[in-house]
């Protein structure tokens, strides 16, 4: 298994145990050695915190284990005799097997049930291809389950702590844009963009109109900008109790307009402030009005 640079302790560190091969009641091998493990033997691991593969992905790594085998060793810790429990490798272990091999590659190592997890956890977090969701998803996993701090939790996956927040931060977003930065259909700059808006309902409104308007990321940051609040300035108020009555009205506006519309009125009169950010927004409202 190649090494990343910059990742801390990760996942070498957690698997610096020495390999086992052979009985049990033998001494270990060096590192370097590897055991042939028949893939009945092999159970697979509670703790992986993937569950899904592409299909296609799945398939080519299957015809290409038929025709050059395993090229990467899975990592599997032994329970018992002839009884392993696979760490890490889950893609390949499972390619392997529909791929019809009888013994796969494997390195052995000692674990508990928690270093099995953040082993799982970390070399997860490793993959190339994982979405913000899954990081996310995993680093939560490594503060909760394994009892990490988030400066431990940095040095494990060779992060700073800010770009650990910075994950962490996205499930807090409403589920639909989390299922949108799942499923790639939104990207980390636009999530981190909504972020800065504290009301779900305006994040969804915002969430909207990058998919409908295909919205930039600095588009994004801009209308995220202008919704919040200037500082040193506080939304203005009504007498007598109808500033709740307002506030309701702004919300509803804003969601009609997909905007921050703001409502000031002193009891008798008033204004009401729609933005727009270009002509074709502006044209977007004009539309919503029937002008």
């Amino acid at each position: 298994m190649s090494k990343k640079k910059g990742l801390g302790r990760g996942l070498s560190a957690l698997l610096s145990d020495t390999p086992e091969t052979g009985k049990l009641e033998e001494a270990p091998a060096p590192s370097s050695s590897l055991s042939e493990i028949p893939v009945s033997e092999i159970e697979v691991n509670p703790y992986q915190p993937r569950k899904d593969f592409a299909p296609e992905a799945l398939q080519e790594l299957i015809d290409s284990i038929k025709v050059h085998g395993i090229i990467q060793p899975v990592t599997v810790r032994r329970l018992a005799r002839n009884q392993y429990q696979l760490i890490s490798g889950e893609r390949r272990f499972q390619a392997a097997r529909r791929a019809g091999l009888k013994a796969i590659p494997a390195y052995v190592r000692s674990a508990d049930d928690q270093q099995m997890l953040e082993m799982a956890l970390v070399e997860n977090i490793q993959r190339e291809n994982l979405n913000p969701i899954e990081i996310a998803l995993s680093y939560q996993r490594l503060l909760t389950e394994c009892n990490l701090k988030q400066e431990e939790l940095g040095d494990r996956v060779g992060k700073n702590r800010s770009t650990v927040t910075n994950y962490l931060r996205l499930l807090k977003l409403p589920p639909a844009i989390q299922i949108a930065l799942r499923d790639n259909r939104l990207t980390m700059g636009h999530a981190r963009a909504i972020i800065n808006i504290e009301n779900p309902d305006l994040q969804l409104v915002i969430f909207k109109r990058i998919l409908s308007d295909d919205l930039s990321v600095r588009q994004v940051e801009e209308m995220t900008r202008k919704l919040s609040h200037p500082k040193g300035k506080t939304p203005s108020t009504s007498p007598t109790g109808s500033s709740r009555e307002i506030n309701q009205l702004q919300g509803r506006l804003s969601s009609h307009f997909g905007t921050k519309v703001t409502v000031k009125s002193d009891g008798k009169k008033g204004e009401i402030k729609i933005p727009f950010l270009s002509i074709q927004d502006l044209n977007r409202i004009l539309d919503l009005l029937k002008m």
